[in-house]
């Protein structure tokens, strides 16, 4: 199963938008599936619904960093280049959702900053996008270290 399916899958058991990307790609990063779960909770609904960059995007950025980012605050070369790929991977969620902001995403839903949770009904999942991106952003990050692993980077 690709990853795209398997966060799409996750968003629909109820988890948030950036739980279900990261969820995906637990094995890949070294995480129990709960236990990435829990480390991006309050990432979902645009950070703790507040409508701003996307949970998907947040857990994409999330797992892209856990792989390829660095740990020494001198370390600049390693800053730029994970901030190339950060901005290449959302450039191109960008390109294929039209934003990576939220409220954008939802327009013309109703997307308060209310911090309770949306129901997660039938008509929840009809009428939000959000399983599309969540699949676009798992996606995208797939496809990246796929060509990655072939490149033999």
């Amino acid at each position: 199963m690709k990853k795209e399916e398997i966060a799409g899958e996750l968003f629909s058991e109820g988890y948030n938008c950036a739980q279900s990307v990261v969820a995906a790609f637990s094995e890949e990063i070294g995480m129990e599936k709960e236990a990435a779960a829990k480390a991006v909770s309050g990432f979902g609904g645009g950070i703790g619904r507040l409508r701003e960059v996307c949970g998907a995007v947040s857990g994409m950025v999330f797992v892209l960093s856990n792989i390829e980012g660095y740990s020494d605050p001198k370390d600049r070369t390693g800053k730029k280049k994970l901030y190339i790929k950060v901005q290449e991977l959302t450039g191109k969620f960008r390109e294929e959702k039209g934003s990576i902001i939220c409220r954008e995403l939802l327009k013309g839903i109703n997307a308060d900053t209310s911090p309770v949770p949306s129901e997660r009904t039938p008509e929840y999942y009809r009428t939000r996008g959000c399983r599309g991106c969540v699949e676009c952003a798992a996606g995208i990050l797939e496809k990246y270290l796929e060509e990655k692993k072939e490149k033999g980077k």
